[in-house]
């Protein structure tokens, strides 16, 4: 198995495999930002920029947290048929697919182009994004619905999204918050019996790259047929966060994240399951949020005083069983959010 953190080793393997020339030099350089695969940035003497991932066996958190390597090969069939179910431009071509080596590459999404999560840390909302986010999104679902003879068989395998997603976020965190265990035990049961359309299952603007005005989405090595609303719970997961962090951008999030949520249920209107997708959504956003600071990959931009205001909160809104909609969640979470610190500047 080559490293393809180890430069000589990529480029020798290129030449050997006829990637690339003989005698070509190629110019690489890491790419951050993961923890799931070993990323890096190629740029061929003919002009030519190709990202190759290669899958890792254990990610790269704190805590043990392990992944058959081989879910890259998910992502590769998720660049060859997400071109069918998203805007034109949406997504990155494959330009090949190593199953020995647990490796792709694809096009690099050509500069200028900037990470959306680093442009929303920094206050920079707008709403055309989250408009597009949207579209994206329902996009995937309504579409993959529509084709679901097609590419539900290549897409029923759940084992990634079960050691990706399920039980580093879900079921790890019912281990740590007893108070909310029998809510997110009910939850996997759940997802995990729904084959509903494709779910992306890491939709979130980290995986978003903005080109010419336009969302690139990257990332797609939990790609599964199961359930759509946890798509919406994890991605709304994101937005309410930053509000939580960024005070001053709060009223501005919130409302970003209705508008997101209406746009999304215009685009899925009408698909069989949009009728049962609001109560599950809301208990999606619930759990993901207690999850991503309670789980195996908390969200690093939140401070330890922000990460226990937020399982607080959810916790609270979890047990008192309340928030049926999501719009409830996402105007609940924020108010319950501006209580408490309004409460913490009162005391002496």
């Amino acid at each position: 198995m080559i490293d393809i953190e180890d430069f000589d080793q990529l480029q020798g393997y290129l030449r050997k495999t006829g990637r690339i020339g003989s005698q070509e030099a190629v110019s690489i350089r890491l790419l951050g930002g993961g923890v799931s695969n070993k990323t890096v940035l190629v740029i061929r003497s003919t002009g030519e920029s190709w990202v190759i991932k290669q899958a890792l066996t254990k990610l790269r958190v704190q805590s043990d947290w392990f992944s058959d390597p081989a879910r890259i090969h998910v992502e590769a069939n998720g660049l060859r048929y997400l071109p069918q179910v998203t805007p034109e431009g949406s997504t990155t071509p494959l330009v090949f697919e190593d199953t020995a080596e647990n490796l792709l590459a694809m096009e690099a999404v050509p500069e200028p182009h900037h990470n959306w999560k680093q442009q929303l840390l920094s206050g920079e909302l707008s709403r055309e994004f989250f408009g597009q986010f949207a579209e994206l999104l329902g996009s995937i679902h309504r579409e993959s619905f529509r084709l679901r003879h097609e590419l539900a068989p290549l897409f029923a395998d759940k084992r990634y999204f079960k050691t990706l997603r399920l039980e580093p976020y879900y079921e790890y965190t019912a281990t740590v918050v007893p108070q909310a265990a029998p809510f997110l035990e009910e939850l996997v049961a759940w997802t995990l019996s729904r084959t509903d359309t494709l779910v992306h299952g890491d939709f979130s603007p980290k995986n978003v790259l903005l080109h010419r005005n336009r969302l690139v989405l990257l990332d797609h090595e939990v790609l599964h047929f199961g359930d759509p609303a946890f798509d919406v719970g994890f991605s709304l997961t994101h937005f309410l966060a930053k509000a939580l962090h960024l005070p001053q951008k709060r009223s501005q999030f919130v409302e970003a994240a209705l508008h997101y949520w209406k746009l999304y249920n215009d685009e899925v209107r009408g698909t069989p399951w949009a009728a049962q997708l609001a109560f599950r959504a809301a208990q999606h956003t619930l759990a993901s949020l207690l999850a991503r600071v309670c789980g195996r990959s908390p969200l690093e931009y939140l401070r330890r005083e922000e990460r226990a205001l937020q399982q607080k909160i959810v916790v609270e809104m979890i047990i008192e069983k309340n928030c049926p909609t999501v719009d409830q969640v996402i105007t609940g979470f924020s108010a319950r959010t501006a209580e408490a610190e309004l409460g913490a500047a009162s005391r002496p």
